[in-house]
């Protein structure tokens, strides 16, 4: 199941199965992804945040984060997707577009099994640091 939503940055592509969005995204199937969750305890289950970084992760917004397990996370707060995450428990997410094109609401829509909202913004993409037991690279 593909959901097409305002994320809390852009316009994206939501799902729990990685191959089905990466397949719509036409890239490689076994691509990794990013994973939202809204709230930490769901963090948890996918990676361990090294204690040098855990009130930077608790405090960050609009920010992902690879931790040293290669997993990218972000924890949502504050919106309509972080509500939506919280019925579905966490998603794959990526932009809503053809991998390596622009933002196409037509393509958007017609790739989509279930769409979420009808108000569709490009807004800045989250920004992204690299996490290591005790350094930090920003990567975006």
């Amino acid at each position: 199941m593909i959901y097409l939503a305002q994320t809390d940055t852009t316009v994206g592509f939501l799902s729990q199965d990685l191959e089905e969005l990466n397949r719509v995204k036409n890239r490689p199937l076994n691509q990794p992804c990013l994973i939202c969750v809204s709230k930490f305890k769901m963090l948890k289950n996918f990676a361990r945040v090294p204690c040098k970084f855990k009130n930077l992760v608790r405090r960050a917004k609009k920010t992902t984060f690879i931790y040293p397990n290669s997993k990218a996370l972000r924890v949502i707060k504050d919106c309509d997707h972080a509500k939506f995450l919280d019925k579905i428990g966490w998603v794959y997410s990526s932009s809503a577009n053809l991998h390596g094109q622009k933002f196409d609401l037509e393509f958007a829509k017609n790739s989509a099994d279930v769409i979420l909202d009808s108000d569709f913004k490009e807004l800045a993409p989250s920004k992204i640091y690299r996490l290591s037991t005790t350094n930090l690279l920003k990567i975006r």
